[in-house]
């Protein structure tokens, strides 16, 4: 008998912006299937499953900025449950472009208001980034697809090696 190696418990998770860089990695499954399927257990990918949890993850990846009260409290509670965590994507990295209420007018702002308090949005839009502590970046809306790849099977094998 062999010993079977215990997956990587992977999490996706996704906030304000256009999700390219899910439907990225979507299509990344096509070409990587055969390499990540005995190595990645999808413990939350909402684009993938109904039933998810993000207990005790490996890895979690984040896309987009945070923008409501509701993200913020998750986004800490993602970083307390996952060893590692990649932020894809320019708004995930830098807020933007789901971040452009931010340079509205005053006027606009004002238009706007009742929509922000019904959906309890922050003040401004803000990356990830500005509130937890990242292991890696993938630059790009949406992602560098490359760039991803090697991240994602750098901290595979990390996580294979604890």
């Amino acid at each position: 008998m062999f010993e079977r190696k215990k997956k990587v418990r992977f999490g996706w998770f996704t906030f304000t912006c256009c999700e390219g860089c899910a439907i990225t990695f979507i299509e990344l499954l096509n070409d990587n299937f055969d390499r990540w399927k005995d190595k990645l257990d999808f413990k939350f990918m909402k684009t993938l499953k109904s039933i998810n949890s993000m207990e005790n993850l490996d890895i979690a990846v984040v896309e987009g900025a945070i923008s409501t009260e509701e993200d913020l409290k998750l986004i800490k509670k993602i970083r307390e449950n996952s060893k590692y965590i990649i932020a894809v994507g320019s708004c995930a990295i830098n807020g933007m472009p789901a971040g452009l209420r931010n340079n509205f007018s005053q006027s606009q702002l004002k238009e706007i208001k009742p929509i922000l308090k019904k959906f309890k949005a922050l003040e401004k839009v803000e990356p990830v980034t500005k509130f937890i502590e990242v292991d890696s970046t993938v630059q790009g809306c949406p992602m560098n697809s490359e760039t991803f790849v090697k991240e994602l099977d750098k901290f595979i094998l990390l996580c294979e090696k604890e």
